[in-house]
């Protein structure tokens, strides 16, 4: 196999167990929708760092699309703030203008000469296919680094997750804390975008973990189930993408659907068809029981 190839499949698989496990924590916080916002967010961020760089660079991608992930993140905030248009409302109105915006910045650059030849077309579906080696070494750094900081901070996670009064109580710094996390969740969105793409990088944030969700109860094994799940869907979407010549982006997300289906239904506590299973063996044993105590009367 060609060494890029590994790169690539290598840095699919630290960017899906990075996702997952980020994700597990963002899914219990209600903030699913924080994701989305933020990898449409990014698009007009890019735009411009391409504009001011003159030519495609994906760490300069990267930081415009972060800077203008947290300028969509102040925006919500001062709606939500100071007016009474509730969250999910200013997500969406934040969403639409921004994502608006870079489509128009994007259309405008390939209107232009050199344009087709920037890049930016690929972080609408993602193409993981077009990661050079500098990108991918970008892109395997900044996963790394957020899976550290996420298992460092695990416990600390975990408390401002589950009872924020409790963790205020004992003096833990919450509000640095969601400030971490919520960095977390931009990070992983904005690295995510030339592989997975704007459009569908929220999905690979939060299906994970809502199939791991259906496993276990523990914070722990979700964590690691979801990160798993997301490896696994980045490199099998990665593979396919790169034999079939097709966006790399719809081919994670519906391999991760794939995972999260299998999940719902055949989960051995929480699915559906075990539940059915459960309950007809519940309704067997409670009707033998019911059969024995009735001939008992009868003799």
């Amino acid at each position: 196999m060609d060494i890029n190839v590994q790169w690539v499949f290598t840095s699919m698989a630290l960017l899906g167990l990075a996702s997952g496990m980020i994700g597990t924590f963002a899914l219990l916080k209600k903030q699913s929708l924080i994701g989305d916002a933020m990898a449409h967010a990014a698009l007009p961020g890019i735009c411009i760092a391409f504009l001011l760089y003159g030519q495609k660079s994906l760490l300069f991608f990267f930081i415009g699309a972060a800077c203008s992930g947290y300028v969509a993140t102040a925006c919500i905030q001062f709606i939500v703030k100071h007016t009474r248009i509730k969250e999910d409302a200013a997500i969406g109105i934040v969403l639409s203008v921004f994502f608006g915006l870079g489509i128009v910045l994007l259309t405008w650059i390939n209107q232009h000469e050199g344009g087709n030849q920037s890049g930016i077309n690929d972080f609408l579906f993602g193409k993981a296919a077009s990661l050079t080696g500098s990108d991918v070494n970008v892109l395997a750094v900044t996963t790394i680094t957020m899976i550290i900081i996420t298992s460092v901070f695990f416990k600390e996670f975990k408390i401002i997750t589950f009872d924020r009064a409790f963790a205020q109580g004992i003096g833990v710094p919450v509000s640095l804390l969601n400030g971490v996390l919520m960095f977390l969740i931009v990070s992983v969105v904005v690295v995510g975008l030339q592989a997975v793409g704007v459009v569908l990088m929220s999905a690979l944030l939060i299906t994970p973990a809502l199939a791991a969700r259906y496993w276990t109860e523990k914070l722990e094994w979700m964590t690691l189930l979801a990160g798993g799940f997301g490896a696994l869907s980045g490199v099998v979407g990665a593979y396919v993408s790169l034999v079939a010549y097709v966006p790399t982006g719809p081919l994670v997300i519906i391999f991760a659907t794939m995972l999260f289906v299998c999940s719902f239904l055949f989960a051995p506590k929480r699915g559906v068809l075990s539940k059915m299973i459960r309950q007809y063996i519940q309704r067997r044993k409670v009707r033998s029981k019911q059969l024995v105590y009735k001939r008992g009367e009868q003799l």
